[in-house]
């Protein structure tokens, strides 16, 4: 059994070497190489979530400016519509005035109209009352100067 023990005595001996060369790389590589890794790694994570952050963020401001530009876009429609609807009654109060006032001159022509009719006919009737004597006097006198035609019947007096 001391032989074992004296060769695994013996092998650890020779093992030390190797153990110190991997420790050695170990320190070596953990120092030049995991270190810096696994800092760019954090630092990427701690980016990526300020990134993150950040997006939400910008997200969040867009959509107050999405939300404030409908507000705006509804308030210039509105105030579009107001305009329209004042510009069309407006309008309407227009043609509205100026009918009235065609049918006021209208109705003015009309009764100016009526009067010269009136005063015509009033005018003509005095002619005709002032005439009729003469026109009677005349066809009674122009029937009663014609003598009878011959084979005529007599006319009698009524």
């Amino acid at each position: 059994m001391q032989a074992i023990v004296h060769q695994l005595g013996e092998l650890f001996l020779q093992a030390v070497p190797t153990v110190l060369i991997i420790l050695l790389f170990y320190f070596i590589l953990r120092a030049l190489f995991f270190k810096p890794l696994l800092a760019v790694t954090a630092e990427r994570e701690a980016r990526t979530a300020g990134a993150e952050k950040a997006a939400e963020a910008a997200e969040a401001a867009a959509a107050e400016k999405v939300k404030q530009y409908q507000e705006a876009l509804k308030q210039a429609r509105g105030q579009v519509y107001a305009e329209q609807e004042a510009a069309r009654k407006k309008l309407l109060d227009e043609r509205a005035a100026r009918i009235k006032d065609a049918r006021t001159r209208a109705a003015g022509e009309v009764s100016a109209a009526k009067a010269r009719v009136a005063a015509e006919l009033a005018a003509a009737r005095r002619d005709v009352e002032a005439t009729v004597a003469e026109l009677s006097a005349e066809i009674a006198r122009r029937i009663l100067e014609t003598p009878p035609r011959p084979g005529a019947p007599a006319r009698e007096a009524r």
